[in-house]
């Protein structure tokens, strides 16, 4: 195609500069394209070998327990997922791996290093919370048991409260009724 333009430049034609700025802009975005690519797949290895190394950690994760939900996924940006709300992605220089977690108040950067095993401390020292965060959890679920009998109780004593008070009230009502019926019949 190069040289057919030269050609066609030899033969008097008139050059397009606007189609020759478009063909030149197409090939420079196609080799653009092909870095990117290039550092996303070099991204993604990295993060395959920070995954790789985190197997010991997950196999000694408890089987019920399914608050990780480890993953890679391969987008614009490549991310190893740790559970639902944690992932590792790489920084802006593509060397240093950032583990970060989504909060309600924005992203929260936990831990950011170049080495794997530093991150793989970083994300042994959070599963270790999210687990401990689960005992509480189910150990409260237990714990309401005691505190739904508590409340149980209270209702039911403020239940029997109400009861009396109406009770008290209907006597006394009754009794400023016989009351007022003594004083207003006539006397001979």
């Amino acid at each position: 195609m190069w040289e057919s333009q030269k050609d066609d430049s030899n033969s008097g034609e008139p050059l397009n500069p606007l189609k020759d700025a478009v063909r030149d802009a197409r090939i420079e975005a196609a080799e653009r394209s092909g870095v990117v690519v290039d550092l996303r797949d070099a991204d993604v290895a990295r993060l395959e070998l920070l995954n790789d190394a985190l197997d010991p950690l997950f196999k000694d994760v408890p089987g019920d327990v399914e608050l990780f939900d480890r993953g890679l996924s391969k987008g614009d940006v490549p991310r190893l997922w740790i559970d639902v709300v944690a992932h590792v992605e790489m920084g802006r220089d593509k060397r240093q791996y950032r583990f970060v977690q989504d909060t309600r108040y924005g992203r929260a950067v936990l831990a950011e290093s170049y080495e794997v095993p530093a991150m793989v401390d970083a994300i042994t020292r959070y599963v270790a919370r999210r687990l401990v965060e689960r005992e509480r959890a189910l150990s409260d679920d237990e714990g309401r048991g005691v505190a739904q009998s508590v409340l149980r109780r209270a209702r039911n004593q403020r239940r029997w409260r109400a009861v009396r008070i109406f009770f008290y009230g209907l006597v006394v009502g009754v009794a400023i009724l016989f009351a007022l019926a003594l004083i207003s019949t006539p006397h001979p």
